[in-house]
């Protein structure tokens, strides 16, 4: 099954089933966890989906499992659910890129709306993955002039100025600036750049590292 899943985590049995009665009538998968405990052993933030978490729990608190998760690096979006309207644990969520924050009794419309904004940002993220993925795999398929050409490229010196530094024609300069482009399969020496910095490519040519 390749359909994201609505993961809930909440210690109240009652809830954690209201949610989920709640969210399969509209046609979305779920999967309940009556702990922070349960999900970090058994949740998969692997998978496409979401996380509804409640803010006050008994072993881990909802905070303390979103940093932890940080820290693991799952970045799987996260919803969170308060009956204590905590403004301060409110905003140092939101700030740690919680989507939305909803007090308990949630509204049924106000729910699904977050968790619709929930996996839109799962899809951007995943998106976002998988063409820095692409891109660190494509630069292995450069030759080690091309290679050479694109460090000196995203410093954003002109071609003539590469020449000289490389000792070669501008005409050379241009047709492996060409070729790395493509098998780069980037459009623009912006997108080149952005993916250097979003990848630690570029800081890593700076310190003589890649």
């Amino acid at each position: 099954m390749n359909e994201p899943i609505i993961y809930i985590v909440d210690d109240d049995p009652s809830v954690r089933k209201a949610l989920m009665r709640l969210l399969n009538s509209a046609g979305m998968h779920t999967e309940a966890y009556a702990s922070a405990s349960d999900f970090l052993e058994f949740g998969n933030c692997d998978r496409k989906g979401c996380l509804i978490l409640d803010v006050k729990m008994k072993d881990i608190s909802g905070p303390m499992l979103h940093k932890k998760l940080i820290e693991q690096g799952c970045e799987m979006p996260i919803v969170f659910l308060t009956a204590h309207g905590d403004v301060p644990t409110s905003v140092e969520a939101m700030k740690k890129g919680a989507v939305d924050f909803l007090t308990k009794p949630v509204d049924a419309s106000e729910l699904f709306e977050a968790v619709q904004r929930a996996l839109a940002k799962d899809r951007e993220l995943r998106t976002i993955r998988e063409e820095y993925s692409g891109f660190v795999e494509n630069i292995q398929s450069l030759t080690p002039r091309e290679y050479e050409v694109m460090t000196y490229v995203i410093t954003g010196i002109l071609n003539k100025q590469i020449a000289a530094e490389m000792s070669i024609s501008e005409e050379t300069v241009k047709v492996h600036r060409g070729r790395l482009m493509q098998k780069l399969k980037i459009v623009s020496v912006a997108q080149l750049v952005r993916l250097c910095e979003k990848t630690g490519i570029k800081s890593a040519i700076i310190k003589g590292d890649y």
